[in-house]
Order: structure tokens, then sequence, then C-alpha cells
């Protein structure tokens, strides 16, 4: 159990590691790694502050001359996405309604379900945890036509409820393998003691198993989320016309021939569609990590 993942590392005893020749030649190593991951990202944010202009008489590298915020407004707002000039705004909206309720259902559904297989086993607990971590290998394009065939019965097709059904019912075998995982490393003394004192299904989870599953649902808070978010096939099959989330909009923008290649506005709109999930992975990347090495991986 590690309930004490989130606690600050290192302290003001902790003895400095002495600047030797190999650790000089580490940071630099890593320091070009850093800016060859990171130049591509330079590139698109310099380019979309220039004009057309300069972009066609100045070198891809060089900083914009005079920068202008005039392609970030016309992405959002009046970039055409095929024969819609309305920008990407409404496919924003729309990948904000469908993403938030997708990660908070699968990741719920999944930590009961990791609750149960880990400490309410039954018979063929087993098998079915098995037949569960299928999901996690099935293609996309795999589920394309049943799942066409599901959403035409219940008739949420092209709608932004079918996409986030669509999404939980992908995500659950993914947030199920994490929480499982992770539970298994809680003690079961902890919920045989619960039992003992009355404690039933629910008061145990929210008493016992709940507190101790913020790593978890940090990890899989950010997994789904990066998931939902950058999907692109599923939205594009079954979004819509008015359910289509921001990567469906970025591609037919980027796509629209009609007219001079705005390359500006299309950094822009790509910055804008990737914003969400770079803001998640600077602000919660490091739980991301400590909460896989706390116990998404064993078991």
């Amino acid at each position: 159990m590690a309930v004490d993942t989130f606690a600050p590392k290192g302290g003001p005893n902790q003895e400095r590691k002495p600047l030797t020749v190999g650790r000089v030649l580490i940071y630099i190593l890593l320091v070009l790694v850093g800016l060859y991951y990171l130049a591509p990202l330079y590139v698109m944010i310099t380019t979309s502050l220039k004009s057309l202009d300069e972009i066609r008489s100045s070198n891809l590298l060089a900083l914009p001359m005079s920068p202008t915020t005039a392609a970030w407004g016309k992405a959002w707002d009046s970039a055409c996405t095929g024969v819609d000039c309305g920008g990407l705004a409404p496919f924003f909206w729309n990948s904000i309604k469908m993403t938030i309720p997708a990660v908070l259902i699968s990741t719920l559904i999944g930590s009961l379900n990791g609750y149960v297989l880990a400490h309410w086993r039954f018979r063929g607990s087993e098998a079915l945890f098995a037949a569960l971590m299928v999901g996690c290998f099935i293609p996309f394009q795999v589920v394309i036509l049943p799942m066409a065939r599901l959403l035409g019965m219940f008739d949420m097709a092209n709608t932004t409820p079918g996409l986030i059904f669509v999404h939980i019912v992908y995500g659950i075998a993914f947030t199920t393998l994490f929480f499982r995982n992770y539970y298994v490393t809680v003690p079961e003394e902890l919920v045989k003691a619960a039992r003992i004192d009355g404690a039933g299904f629910f008061l145990t989870y929210r008493k016992i198993i709940f507190p101790l599953s913020l790593p978890i649902f940090m990890v899989c808070f950010i997994w789904q989320f990066t998931q939902i978010w950058n999907d692109f096939l599923f939205g594009v099959v079954f979004g819509g016309s008015d359910a289509k989330p921001v990567t469906v909009a970025l591609n037919n923008l980027v796509n629209t021939s009609t007219g001079v290649t705005e390359y500006n506005v299309n950094m822009a709109a790509a910055i804008i569609a990737a914003l969400p999930t770079l803001l998640v992975y600077i602000l919660a990347g490091k739980y991301f990590v400590r909460g896989l090495t706390a116990g998404a991986v064993k078991g």
C-alpha cells in the first residue's frame, strides 16, 4: 500500500550528490533531448504569431518580428472547417461536454469494478477479469459496427450522449485494469476488519478504499482524458453534425482546400486543440508517474 505516494521527496537534510563528469554529460544529453522534443512546439507557437507574409519571407525557426494573435482569433471563431466558417469554438465545447462526463463515469465504474475484483471476489471473477482485459486489446475499428447498431437501438446516434456512452464502454477495460491492480496492493486485513465492524460494500469502499485511491484516480483521469480528448475515429463516425469534437474540426480546417493555406491559423488551431491535454500533463503529470509506480503496474 502506498499511502504516502504524494508526500514531498527529499528534504533539507538530503545529501547532495557530487557533480561528476558523467552527471554533467547526462544533464547535457537530457537538455538536448528536451530541446529536440520541444522544437515542434516552438515552431508551432512562433508560426501562429506571424503574419502570412512574414511566414513566407522568414526562416522557420526565426522569432516573429511583429507578433500578432490574429491567427488565434480567426482559428477560434471564424476559420472554415469545411463549409462551416464558425471556427473551432463550438467543436471545442463539444469536446468539453463529451470528455468530462466520460472521464468521470468511466473512472468511477472502473474503481468499483477494481474494488470488487480485488476484495469481493466470487466464483468466476478471475475469468470475468480476463474477459474484461480483452477489451484493452480490441482496436477501435472492431467496435464501430456493433457500437453503431447499439447507438441506433438506443436512439443515441450522432449525439453527444452517444459519444459519451462509446467512450465509457471502451474505457472501462483500462480503468478496471488500473484500479484492480492497485487495489490488490491494499491489505486484505483492512477490508476484513471493516466487515467485522459491520461495514458493508459501499461503506467499506467509502471509508477504507476511496481515501487510499487518490494516486490511481489521478492516473485514470489523465489517461482517460488524453484518450477521449484526442480521439478522432469515434468522433468522426458517431459525432454527427452537431456533436463533432475539436479533433474532427481541426482535421477539416487543415484539409480545407479553398483559398490560400493559412499556416499561422492552422498552427494556432492545432495548439488550441492540444491545449487541454497539454495543461493536464503540465499540472498533473507528476501524479501520473507516481500513481503508476504506486501500484497501477503491480499485481
